[in-house]
């Protein structure tokens, strides 16, 4: 039997219109819009307006700003999944003549190629795209700032060289393979380049005066793959959906998994905070949650995407001022409110429908050293190393299919762990990355490295 989807409780509905009004009326933003996804669907919309009558639906575009830089991320894994790049790659290998070739794919995707934040002056936000038509424009005479690879550094540039990337490998503007590639195959048919009515304008509000002044909304032009896109709460919702369990017409679960990683050194300040950059997507501690997705600003919008995997929980907000509400609190707290008053129910749990005998006469307890582990064959097929402690290291495995094992997480992220047996057959150890892990501790009938005492356990005589 399985649960339907349900939606939210009142009481959940109404903290969530309280979070939102709140924003709305301290921020001062012209108007407000938010979704709430939950097992895969959105469970909850609202929006608040300064204009009687006109309040935004799921389907009114706003300008999503450096959001874009997501969808940018996702068509250049899209490539090294295909084998078209390694990730390690030096930009000159696929666009040479930059001027900053030597920052890899992977460091402009985790901001950590040393680019400077923004493109020569003027402002590109708010000035016309062709005043960059060439990337030399865009990167100025001194693209970097830092050494490669040494820091995290939000760079505009760097996502508009993956962006040319892209249209170098695809043979086709950047706009044109996010369509075909991203956009259509997940249905965001309210994501787009330019705007489509019916869309919010975009207002800066008065610092000091309860006033607005129009913001003009440039074609940013090659500038466009770092914070072009327009798009609604609705598309951003299915967004979410993919972000969280990937779909195979785009990127499988794996590499999904993988962009929520953290790719980048944090700073001091990050540490603090708790903040870090995966690839293509920002990665925040919060309450005690781990939190992904982006935040976007141009002039005259802001916008926030923030997903709890765990939880299962995701939070799209939207707004029309240039500043004022913090967007990236309020999708915490969205996700919080859910999560909290509504804690996911697991699914029900089911035995393996295959079974890997050779695995379980390895199933059970493990002692490195004098630390006690358990290894597990978990009904998605994986490995798991737990300590029994509940404190140290562990780690789901990813099985090979050839009696070997690979780290998913953590320490032993990308480390082998392998039954070594004795000729007559038996198991002797488990070698995790030079690791012995033995039946009993410092088994004296396994080969423990440095031997064991010959005198065995004893007490103080």
């Amino acid at each position: 039997m399985t649960t339907p989807h349900e939606e939210l409780l009142p009481g959940t509905s109404r903290a969530l219109l309280h979070r939102i009004a709140l924003t709305q009326a301290e921020g001062r933003a012209p108007s407000l819009v938010a979704a709430v996804v939950r097992d895969g669907r959105t469970v909850w919309h609202g929006a608040r307006t300064s204009v009687d009558g006109h309040g935004p639906d799921e389907n009114v575009q706003y300008r999503i700003g450096s959001i874009t830089k997501t969808f940018t991320a996702v068509l250049v894994l899209r490539l090294r999944d295909e084998g078209l790049l390694d990730l390690g790659d030096p930009l000159e290998k696929h666009v040479p003549g930059t001027g900053a070739g030597e920052a890899t794919i992977a460091e402009l995707l985790a901001h950590t190629s040393g680019l400077a934040a923004e493109s020569p002056a003027p402002w590109w936000e708010r000035t016309p795209g062709s005043l960059r038509p060439e990337l030399a424009d865009v990167l100025g005479e001194q693209p970097f700032l830092h050494p490669a690879g040494r820091r995290f550094h939000y760079s505009n540039p760097g996502y508009t060289l993956l962006g040319a990337l892209v249209e170098k490998l695809r043979g086709a503007p950047w706009e044109e393979v996010l369509r075909r590639e991203v956009l259509e195959p997940l249905g965001l048919d309210r994501t787009s380049t330019r705007p489509q009515a019916p869309h919010a304008g975009g207002w800066a509000v008065h610092p000091w005066a309860d006033v607005l002044l129009p913001e003009p909304a440039e074609d940013l032009g090659r500038m466009a793959p770092a914070g072009q896109l327009w798009s609604t709460s609705g598309d951003l919702a299915r967004f979410a959906v993919f972000l969280a369990k990937g779909d195979d017409r785009v990127l499988g679960a794996s590499t999904v998994r993988e962009m929520r990683m953290p790719a980048a050194p944090a700073e001091a300040a990050d540490v603090a905070d708790g903040t870090t950059y995966g690839l293509g997507l920002q990665i925040q501690h919060r309450d005690g949650r781990l939190l992904v997705g982006h935040s976007g600003s141009l002039p005259g919008f802001l916008a926030n995407l923030t997903i709890s995997v765990t939880d299962d929980v995701a939070a799209v907000v939207l707004a029309n001022c240039t500043s004022g509400p913090l967007l990236s609190a309020v999708g915490a707290d969205l996700v919080r409110i859910v999560a909290e008053a509504e804690p996911r129910i697991p699914d029900p749990w089911r035995p393996l429908t295959e079974v890997d005998t050779a695995f379980l006469e390895l199933a059970g307890q493990w002692y490195w050293g004098t630390h006690a582990f358990a290894l597990r064959l978990t009904a998605d097929g994986l490995v798991s190393l737990e300590p029994l402690s509940g404190n140290g290291r562990r780690s789901r495995f990813r099985v090979n299919g050839d009696g070997t094992w690979t780290g998913l997480e953590g320490y032993y992220a990308g480390e082998l762990l392998k039954a070594v047996r004795r000729p007559d057959g038996s198991v002797s150890h488990l070698d995790l990355g030079s690791f012995v892990l033995t039946r009993q501790p410092y088994d004296e009938g396994a080969s423990v490295p440095g031997g064991v005492d010959p005198a065995g356990w004893r007490g103080i005589g």
